[in-house]
C-alpha cells in the first residue's frame, strides 16, 4: 500500500517488480526476553557478553537447581561469532521495582517534619498491653524508617542492660504505630512479618529474632530471657552512626516493608538522618541484601547479582567523601569494589555534585492511553556514569558549602554521610523462584512467561527513532504457542523497515512436517524461521540443553556480517555454520531438508565432520519474488537505512537543483561501493525534473526513484558429467 504523507516526514516505498523464482547491516541485535536481573522492559545496550552478565545476569536457582535463560545463551552466541552490540529488553511478569539505601549522616532533626515519618515503638512485658494504653511500658523510644533499614533502642540500660521480663515467660512485645498521625497503629503488612523473622543478633546466647502476628498485629522478640545482657549483639552488626545516650543503647536493626519506606532530613533523639538515597539501576528483590549480615561483614543475601555500598573518607574540610559500590558477596577483610566515585560533594553548585558525578536519570514505562501504546519516560537532569546505581535524591544539599573567604560553613558538617557501609532494600518482582516451562518443555508458558508479557516490549522497540537496530529475536516465542506476539513483532519489524525478525515456529519435539504447517501461517519477507532445535552448553550453568534455533541464528548472522556483507546469504558451510552447537533435534534427510525448503522453512543441516549449518536463506514471503531470500530482504534494509540518514537531512531545505544534486552525490557512491561488494547487480537514481515537477514542488515534496537489481546468491548447482568414447575430440 503507497504511503501518503500528511506531515513533513520520508517515505521510502518499495516497488517488488523480479517475480522470479529464486533468491542484512550489523549494527547490532535487539534480544528480547527474561533475564536474572537489569531493568524492565527498558531497552539497554550492551557491548560484550561480560557487559551483558554485569547488568543482567546468567545464571539462577529454581526449585534447588540452576538455569540459564535463552536470552542469555543467545547474549553469548551473538558476541562470540563476532557481533558488536545488542540492545537487551528484560520481559517479567508483573510489576519490578528496584532496591534503595539511605545513606545516614548525623544531622540532628528538623522542625516541620511530614506526618508519617516519625514512628514510635513500645515495648511491653506482655501480650495484653495495647499501645496507647495506660499500661507502663519498660520504655518508649522513636525511630526513623529509612530506605532500607531502620534503627531501634533494644537494651535499657539504666535498668543494668536488660529488657525486664516480669512475667517469666521469655517474651517481650514489640508494637510500631504512626505517632504522628492520631495514634492509630501501623498497618503491618505480612512482607515486614519476614523481613522481622530475619536474625539481628550475634551467635549463641546473643541470638535473637522478631515475628509478627498477623492477627494481633504485634512483633514479637522472642529468646529474650531475664538476665541476659544483649549488648554483646550490637558489636555483630554494621552501625552506620552508633547512638548512645543516658538510658539507652543501640543494638541492631530491623528492615522495614517497601510500603512503610520513608526519608526525612534529619533523626530524631539524636538518632542519626540521611544524607542521600541510592537506587539500584537493576529491579527485582534480586537486588534485595538487607537481611543481616555475618561474620567479617558478609551480608546474608549478598550475591554476585546485587550490590552493596560504602562510604570513605568524609572529610567536613574540603566537604567531600568517596561513594564504593561493592559487589553483594563480599566482605570486610575481601571488598570487591565495582565502581569508585572520590571526592564527591553534596553541594548542587560543585563541578563534583554527586549527581552529577554519578548520575540520576531515570527511565520508566508509561502509558499513553491516546494512542494506546507505551513509551519510555525519562526523568533525572544528568546521565548514570554508573552501571549500578543512581542518585535518587539528595535530602541534605550543602548549598556553597564554601564562604566567600573560602572557609567551610560548620553548619553543613553534619550534612556529610558518615565513614559507613550499607546494604539495599525494598525492591519488588521475584519471578526466579517459580520459573517453568525452560528449554524443551517450553509451551504455552514458555520460561515462566506468556506471550502476554512481551507486549509492552513491541510497543517500545517500534519508534526507529529512537532505537536503532537491525535484528531481532525473542527466543523462546513461537508461532505454535505465541502466535500472537509472533504477529506482533513481524508487524513491528515491517512497520520499522530497518530490521529483520528471526522467529521459531515449534516447540522442542515437532515431527518435521509441523514447522512447515506453521510457516505457511505467516506471510512476511520481514522475517525468517530455522528448524529443527539443536543442544547448546550452557556455560553459566554447565548443562547440556536444548534451545530453539532463533536462540543460535542470530550468531550465524553476525559472522556472516562480519566476514562478508549483510546481502550475502547467512547459509552454507562459508557462513552458515552455527557455532557452539553440539546437536540437531533431528538430523535432517535431503527429503527432510526439501520439505521444510518448500514450506518456506530454513533447515538446519548436519554434516559429518563439519556439524550443524543453517541451509537455507528463505524468508517467510509466500510470493515466489527476490524478496523471498534473507540477503535480498537485508540488502533492501541495508540501503534504506542509508538512504533515509541521507534523506533526513534534505528536509525543510530548498526543493532546488542543489538539493538534488546533493542527494544524488551522496546515494550514487554509496550504491557503487555496494556493486563493487557484490550486493548489486546494477543500480539507477533518478531525482531531477521529470519526477519533481512543479506541481510536485508546490506541495513541498521532493520524489526521487531508485531502481535496483539486487545480486543473487547460488541456492542450486547443477554441474553435468559427459562421459564420451575415447578418440572424441572435446569441442571449445
Amino acid at each position: 500500500m503507497a504511503e501518503v504523507l500528511l506531515s513533513p516526514g520520508i517515505s521510502l516505498r518499495e516497488n517488488d517488480t523480479s517475480q522470479i523464482t529464486s533468491g542484512p547491516i550489523t549494527a547490532g541485535l535487539a534480544l528480547v526476553g527474561p533475564t536474572v536481573k537489569g531493568r524492565v522492559n527498558i531497552p539497554t545496550l550492551v557491548t560484550s557478553y561480560s557487559d551483558f552478565r554485569s547488568k543482567f545476569g546468567d545464571s539462577f536457582e529454581s526449585a534447588s537447581s540452576n538455569y540459564e535463560f535463552l536470552t542469555s545463551i543467545a547474549a553469548q552466541s551473538y558476541f562470540a561469532q563476532g557481533g558488536d552490540t545488542i540492545l537487551v529488553t528484560r520481559v517479567t511478569a508483573g510489576d519490578y521495582n528496584p532496591a534503595t539505601s539511605s545513606i545516614a549522616n548525623t544531622k540532628p532533626a528538623t522542625a516541620g517534619a511530614t506526618a508519617g515519618m516519625t514512628i514510635s515503638l513500645m515495648v511491653y512485658d506482655n501480650a495484653s498491653a495495647i499501645p496507647n494504653s495506660e499500661v507502663a511500658p519498660n520504655f518508649q523510644t522513636n525511630f526513623i524508617f529509612g530506605t532500607s533499614w531502620y534503627k531501634f533502642i533494644a537494651v535499657n540500660t539504666a535498668s543494668g542492660g536488660t529488657i525486664p521480663d516480669n512475667d517469666d515467660d521469655g517474651l517481650v512485645y514489640f508494637y510500631a504505630w504512626n505517632a504522628d498521625a492520631t495514634g492509630a497503629r501501623v498497618n503491618l503488612t505480612q512482607n515486614l512479618a519476614t523481613k522481622m523473622n530475619a536474625v539481628l543478633g550475634a551467635t549463641g546466647a546473643d541470638l535473637f529474632s522478631f515475628t509478627y502476628n498477623v492477627a494481633t498485629n504485634n512483633i514479637t522478640c522472642t529468646a529474650l530471657n531475664d538476665g541476659a545482657s544483649y549488648n554483646g549483639a550490637y558489636a555483630a552488626l554494621e552501625d552506620p552512626a552508633p547512638y548512645y545516650d543516658a538510658n539507652y543503647a543501640l543494638v541492631g536493626y530491623v528492615v522495614p516493608a517497601s510500603g512503610l519506606l520513608g526519608t526525612t532530613t534529619g533523626g530524631a533523639n539524636g538518632n542519626p538522618g540521611y544524607a542521600f538515597t541510592l537506587e539500584t539501576i537493576s529491579e527485582g528483590v534480586i537486588m534485595n541484601n538487607d537481611q543481616g549480615q555475618l561474620t567479617n561483614g558478609a551480608l546474608v543475601s549478598g550475591s554476585i547479582d546485587n550490590i552493596r555500598w560504602q562510604i570513605v573518607s568524609p572529610d567536613s574540610a574540603s566537604g567531600t567523601f568517596t561513594l564504593l559500590i561493592r559487589q553483594g558477596n563480599d566482605t570486610t577483610t575481601n571488598p570487591n569494589v565495582l565502581e569508585s566515585f572520590t571526592n564527591v560533594s553534596l553541594d548542587p553548585n560543585a563541578t563534583n555534585y554527586i549527581e552529577r558525578v554519578v548520575g540520576n536519570f531515570n527511565q520508566s514505562v508509561a502509558y499513553d492511553s491516546s494512542v494506546g501504546q507505551y513509551y519510555i519516560q525519562n526523568t533525572g537532569e544528568y546521565a548514570n556514569a554508573s552501571r549500578y546505581v543512581r542518585v535518587k535524591e539528595v535530602l541534605t544539599p550543602t548549598f556553597n558549602y564554601f564562604n566567600n573567604n573560602g572557609t567551610p560553613k560548620s553548619q553543613y558538617f553534619t550534612y556529610l554521610p558518615i565513614a559507613s557501609s550499607g546494604s539495599f532494600g525494598g525492591a519488588t518482582g521475584n519471578d526466579l523462584a517459580s520459573v517453568t516451562n525452560l528449554y524443551q518443555n517450553i509451551s504455552t508458558v514458555t520460561q515462566g512467561l506468556t506471550g502476554a508479557n512481551y507486549t509492552v516490549v513491541d510497543d517500545i522497540l517500534s519508534n526507529p527513532e529512537e532505537f536503532n537496530f537491525q535484528l531481532i529475536a525473542a527466543p523462546g516465542i513461537t508461532q505454535q504457542y505465541q502466535s500472537s506476539t509472533v504477529a506482533q513483532y513481524i508487524a513491528m519489524a515491517e512497520s520499522r523497515g530497518d530490521c529483520f525478525y528471526i522467529t521459531d515456529l515449534t516447540g522442542y519435539g515437532a515431527t518435521v512436517g509441523t514447522p512447515g504447517n506453521l510457516a505457511n501461517q505467516l506471510n512476511t519477507n520481514y522475517a525468517a524461521a530455522y528448524w529443527p532445535w539443536v543442544q547448546v552448553l550452557s556455560r553459566a550453568t554447565g548443562k547440556l540443553v536444548w534451545v530453539p534455533a532463533s536462540t543460535v541464528m542470530s550468531g550465524v548472522y553476525a559472522f556472516n556480517d562480519r566476514v562478508s556483507a549483510e546481502w550475502f546469504a547467512p547459509a552454507g558451510l562459508n557462513r552458515g555454520g552455527i557455532g557452539g552447537a553440539l546437536q540437531a533435534e533431528r538430523k535432517l534427510s535431503t527429503n527432510d531438508r526439501d520439505t521444510l525448503y518448500q514450506n518456506k522453512v530454513n533447515p538446519i543441516a548436519t554434516f559429518p565432520g563439519v556439524g550443524l549449518v543453517a541451509y537455507g536463506q528463505k524468508t517467510l514471503q509466500t510470493k515466489a519474488s527476490a524478496l523471498d531470500r534473507v540477503n535480498v530482504r537485508r540488502l533492501l534494509i541495508n540501503l534504506k537505512r542509508y538512504v533515509r540518514t541521507v534523506a533526513e537531512s534534505l528536509l525543510f531545505e530548498q526543493n532546488t537543483l542543489v538539493t538534488r544534486n546533493n542527494f544524488l552525490s551522496q546515494v550514487n557512491p554509496y550504491l557503487e561501493s555496494v556493486q563493487q561488494r557484490q550486493g548489486l547487480y546494477a543500480y539507477k537514481v533518478i531525482m531531477d525534473d521529470s519526477n519533481n515537477t512543479p506541481d510536485t514542488i508546490d506541495r513541498n515534496q521532493l520524489i526521487g526513484a531508485i531502481y535496483i537489481q539486487p545480486a543473487k546468491s547460488i541456492e542450486f548447482i547443477y554441474i553435468d558429467f559427459n562421459i564420451t568414447p575415447t578418440g572424441v575430440t572435446f569441442g571449445a
